[in-house]
C-alpha cells in the first residue's frame, strides 16, 4: 500500500511540472493584459478566454489523473466516488468561474488601483477561498456518507494539496498591487 501511495505521490509531483508550467504560461497574461489595457480588442479578449479555458481544461484532466492515483479506490467505491466527485468539480468551476473574473479586473485595474478597487477585489478572492472551503466541506460529508470518514479525509487531503498547488501557480504570477508606486 506504502508503495502505491509513493508512486501516487511522484506521479503528482511530476503532474506538478506541467501545473507550473500550465500556471506560468497563464502567468504572464495579467501583466501582459495590463500593459495592453488600453489597445486590447474584443479579438484579444475572445483569444484570452480560449486561452484559459484550454489552460482550465488541461488542468482539470490532470487533477482528476492525479485524484484517481492517489484514492486508489476500488471497483464499486469509484462506482460511486467519481459521480460525487463530478459534482464536486462542476460547483468548483462555477466558483472558479467567479475567481478568474475576479483576477482579469485585477488585470484590467492593475495601472489604476485605489484603495476602493483594491479592497473589493481582496473581499472578493476572501470570498472565494471562503465558498471554496465550504464546498469542499460539503463534498466531504458526501463522499463520507458514501464510503466512509477513512476514504472522505483522503479526499480533502489531496483535493486541498492540489488546489494549494494551484494557488500558489497563479497567486505567484499576479504582481503585487502597489509595486509600481
Amino acid at each position: 500500500m506504502m508503495k502505491k501511495q509513493a508512486g501516487a505521490w511522484i506521479l503528482i509531483l511530476s503532474s506538478l511540472a506541467f501545473v507550473s508550467t500550465a500556471g506560468a504560461q497563464g502567468g504572464t497574461q495579467p501583466q501582459q493584459t495590463q500593459a495592453q489595457a488600453g489597445k486590447s480588442s474584443g479579438a484579444d479578449n475572445r483569444n484570452t478566454q480560449a486561452y484559459i479555458e484550454l489552460l482550465r481544461s488541461n488542468v482539470r484532466q490532470q487533477k482528476a489523473e492525479m485524484m484517481g492515483a492517489v484514492m486508489q479506490l476500488s471497483a464499486a467505491d469509484a462506482a460511486k466516488f467519481w459521480p460525487i466527485y463530478n459534482e464536486y468539480t462542476t460547483e468548483l468551476n462555477k466558483l472558479n468561474d467567479l475567481r478568474a473574473a475576479n483576477i482579469q479586473e485585477y488585470a484590467r485595474t492593475y495601472g489604476q488601483m485605489t484603495d476602493e478597487k483594491a479592497d473589493e477585489l481582496i473581499q472578493n478572492g476572501l470570498k472565494y477561498r471562503k465558498q471554496r472551503a465550504e464546498l469542499l466541506a460539503k463534498y466531504y460529508d458526501r463522499v463520507k456518507q458514501e464510503l466512509g470518514a477513512i476514504t472522505a479525509a483522503r479526499f480533502v487531503q489531496v483535493e486541498d494539496q492540489l488546489l494549494l498547488i494551484i494557488d500558489l501557480q497563479i497567486d505567484s504570477s499576479l504582481p503585487i498591487v502597489g509595486e509600481d508606486s
